[in-house]
């Protein structure tokens, strides 16, 4: 169990609910999908419905466990798992008026405290451990890309090729994918969000493959640019142009840096190459036991970045009805740099 007794003394507070399912993960190790940890001066209990009740005895670390059916509040009241608390601490950010609203019935006499991005920091600074396992998912994926390489040919369907790269990363030991995987071809690379569709792969395309997975509860994240045939003179300069904004932004990346310079070291090479208006998105964003965690490294935040943050590197230049270029490295940040987890080449490959 992690420490997390620090939130009632930082908030003046008897007792808090984490109901989030990521912090708890992060919190006690359950890895189930429904779960609260109530936590108290002296003791944590955690809760879940009774289809957790091996898994929880398996994973939950630090805490009493209870598996009582779904009706968890109701629960907590009736074995009065509160104990004399009068304010209590939520998580604001991921509780509805709704819930809350049932809180207050259930507790009439507690004062709800209402708390926001409580364990931001603490899950945003990845232990060794953690980082490792970002590590393991990340060669997962760098060997999809490998197999890619030599499976991606002009006539298979943007739809087939992401179909192949979810049964690889799942035969590679993935318990799951971080995201419906993005294959973009020719002029649909100019979307930065395409759903792989039926459009088949054509010779001269450029082709915008993003996808990730999960590995013992932990992301990764990566985006390549490859061609099918020769993509062409401004094809080309493009994804230099792109491959040197990411160099300069992990060349730049370190913690105590803010958001807004790590995003505006990458975003300068593009401005100054005359593409800056076809950035159109973040420089990347947090990664761990979810694949957008925070921070979010934009021109329009200004956080300043803690020393062990994991997070994605992924500059790119999207020209409507044209095509479009991305790469996208995971990072950890160190006070004097960072480490890159993606091994996976960036050269531009001529298929």
């Amino acid at each position: 169990m992690k420490n997390i007794h620090h939130l009632l003394q930082t908030h003046d507070v008897d007792a808090a609910l984490i109901t989030f399912m990521p912090d708890i993960q992060w919190a006690c190790g359950f890895t189930g999908s429904n779960g609260l940890l109530i936590v108290r001066p002296d003791d944590v209990h955690f809760l879940s419905d009774g289809r957790y009740t091996e898994q929880a005895r398996q994973e939950v670390e630090g805490a009493v466990i209870h598996t009582p059916g779904y009706a968890l509040f109701e629960y907590a009241v009736e074995e009065h798992l509160l104990g004399d608390a009068r304010r209590v601490l939520y998580q604001a950010d991921h509780v509805t008026v709704a819930q809350l609203e049932r809180w207050r019935a259930l507790w009439p006499s507690v004062e709800w405290t209402p708390g926001t991005a409580l364990l931001t920091m603490e899950v945003a600074s990845k232990s060794d451990e953690e980082v490792a396992r970002i590590r393991r998912a990340q060669q997962v994926t760098d060997a999809v890309f490998e197999h890619l390489l030599g499976f991606i040919r002009p006539g298979l369907s943007e739809q087939e090729v992401a179909a192949e790269i979810v049964y690889q990363h799942l035969r590679r030991g993935a318990s799951k994918m971080s995201f419906e995987p993005i294959v973009a071809s020719g002029r649909r690379g100019a979307l930065p969000h395409a759903r792989a569709s039926i459009k088949n792969l054509e010779s001269g395309d450029l082709v915008v493959l993003d996808f990730g997975c999960f590995v013992d509860g932990y992301a990764s994240d990566m985006t390549r640019t490859v061609a099918l045939g020769e993509p062409g003179d401004e094809a080309r300069a493009v994804y230099q142009v792109v491959l040197d904004a990411q160099r300069r932004a992990i060349e730049t990346a370190r913690a105590g840096l803010s958001t807004k310079a790590l995003d505006g070291a990458a975003r300068s090479v593009i401005d100054e190459a005359g593409y800056g208006d076809f950035f159109t998105h973040s420089l990347g964003h947090g990664i761990g036991l979810q694949t957008h965690e925070w921070p979010r490294v934009s021109h329009q935040t200004d956080d300043v970045l803690p020393a062990g943050v994991a997070v994605t590197i992924e500059p790119g230049v999207y020209l409507p009805g044209r095509f479009g270029v991305r790469i996208e490295d995971i990072v950890v940040l160190r006070p004097d740099g960072c480490d890159n987890l993606t091994a996976s080449p960036k050269k531009l490959v001529v298929l």
